[in-house]
């Protein structure tokens, strides 16, 4: 037994080096997998918080934020009938933001009011107002049938002007997933800078039924003015996207005091009032591009193909400012090298205006029914160096981008002079031609709207534009304060100079 019991025991020492020979290619297999790895999949320690690839179609961003993030349908919310509008509650606030914002200036921040990150409180509005009509237009959106008078597809026109959406994603997202560091959500509403209206006005204009539309318009403008944070400032640090010029029209004079996210500013009166959209006040945002993005690879492939002069492609004939068109077409029609369609926003038009628009050197970008329009954008995404011939047209984030490095401007007077577009875009040398191409790369990510939101993306722009406005903001909210009711107006009309481009401006 104790020979058995000797063949079959253990000698540590014996078998030591055993061990450690295996102990030693463990560690080395384990080292050769992690340098195995490839950049994209070895781990960043950096980066606490690793995101996903950003998507950047709206359709199926939304799919995924109502899949993952959104509450299922329910039976309609009612908006609640308590009256917040006691003068003890909204001085409880008002109170309560003095002691913080004096906190920020005295013992904190150094830089305040003028530093980042943003804070902005998200109001939780009732369903009927947020997740129902993103719901709505996520079941209906095959319907390619529901078309505008004019011939456009709804679907397609709230895509173009979903800001809305895009920005109140971003906001409500968990923080882990954020990218952007220049705002932040924040819980209480003492602790705000802003407020954000998350009402999508676009959606409930093209989807619902008329009278059912501006009833909701009725509740949401009812549910707001009744809070005790827009009592105390008058509105005047609430974010409105109406970013279509019909959408919340019938009550928004009601609003003029807030913060509207548009697309342009018209002055014609034909879409805003006098009085209520300025830049001082408001934000000029971009339209959701229709065409897909050019990416390098792309701009590198199509640089030798662009043997287009200028193209352009969509509704001929367009009323107010848009009627520069027609004359535009009498003008280039059947010139060489100038490509003139007429089009439509459907799956067949957006391919058609694609194609073209990489094909092309130039893009013509004139007014439409107001200033701006979705194709400005489309250009920009698809390396064509857009024409701009809209004489009042306000541009998005300007205080920021140089839009002269990436655009040419021409006045409507010279731009259907005979002959003179032509000879105008002729004269544009190769040299600068090859710079703006290359600006254009370099700025196409400033229009992209995206989910995560992309720093220097449009949404990271928004609240870049919003900071500069927040100390005009509480001058407005505290004036408004202490004024005396009935004291005389020290403005009395609307003396803003137009907007009117230079005639021939190259740069």
């Amino acid at each position: 037994m104790a020979g058995a019991a000797g063949r079959y025991s253990l000698n540590p020492r014996s078998k030591s080096p055993i061990l450690l020979i295996f102990l030693s290619l463990l560690a080395i297999s384990v080292l050769f997998f992690l340098f195995s790895l490839s950049p994209n999949t070895r781990p960043d320690y950096n980066n606490p918080h690793p995101t996903r690839s950003p998507e950047i179609s709206f359709v199926a961003s939304l799919e995924d934020f109502l899949a993952h993030r959104a509450p299922k349908p329910r039976s309609e919310d009612t908006v609640s009938a308590t009256d917040n509008t006691d003068d003890d509650v909204v001085k409880a606030l008002d109170d309560s933001m003095y002691t913080i914002e004096t906190e920020r200036l005295v013992h904190g921040d150094s830089y305040y009011p003028l530093s980042t990150p943003i804070r902005v409180y998200v109001y939780e509005m009732p369903s009927k107002f947020t997740y129902d009509l993103l719901w709505l237009f996520r079941n209906t959106y095959k319907d390619t049938s529901n078309l505008t008078s004019n011939g456009s597809p709804v679907h397609r026109l709230i895509e173009q002007h979903s800001v809305d959406y895009w920005l109140w994603a971003d906001l409500i997202a968990p923080e882990s997933e954020r990218l952007l560091k220049n705002v932040v959500r924040v819980s209480r509403q003492e602790e705000a800078d802003l407020f954000y209206i998350p009402f999508f006005t676009t959606i409930s204009f093209f989807l619902l039924e008329k009278q059912q539309c501006k009833a909701l318009y009725r509740e949401a403008l009812k549910w707001v003015t009744n809070q005790p944070a827009w009592k105390r400032s008058g509105g005047r640090d609430h974010i409105l996207p109406v970013h279509h010029p019909w959408s919340f029209k019938s009550v928004r004079k009601f609003m003029k005091t807030a913060i509207w996210l548009l697309p342009d500013m018209d002055s014609t009166g034909n879409w805003y009032k006098p009085g209520q959209v300025f830049l001082e006040k408001d934000l000029i945002l971009p339209y959701v591009p229709n065409v897909e993005l050019c990416d390098a690879k792309c701009l590198s492939e199509t640089e030798s193909k662009r043997s287009t002069l200028l193209f352009f492609r969509g509704r001929l004939k367009r009323n107010a400012g848009g009627k520069i068109r027609p004359k535009l077409v009498a003008e280039l029609s059947g010139a060489k090298d100038v490509v003139i369609e007429e089009g439509t926003a459907g799956e067949g038009g957006k391919a058609a205006a694609q194609n073209g628009m990489r094909k092309s050197i130039f893009c013509l970008s004139p007014a439409g029914d107001t200033p701006s329009s979705a194709r400005l954008f489309d250009a920009i995404v698809s390396g064509c160096i857009p024409v701009i011939v809209s004489d009042e047209l306000e541009l998005p984030f300007e205080g920021i981008l140089d839009y002269r490095k990436i655009a040419l401007f021409v006045s409507s007077s010279d731009a259907i002079q005979p002959g003179w577009l032509l000879t105008f875009l002729k004269s544009v040398g190769p040299a600068q031609i090859k710079e703006m191409q290359r600006n254009l790369a370099k700025y196409s990510r400033h229009f992209l709207y995206s989910s995560p939101a992309q720093p220097l993306g449009p949404e990271d722009l928004v609240w870049r534009m919003m900071a500069g406005k927040l100390v005009n903001i509480k001058l407005q909210t505290r004036r408004s304060q202490r004024v005396v009711k009935e004291s005389r107006s020290l403005c009395t009309c609307d003396c803003r100079p137009a907007n009117i481009t230079s005639p021939g401006l190259l740069s």
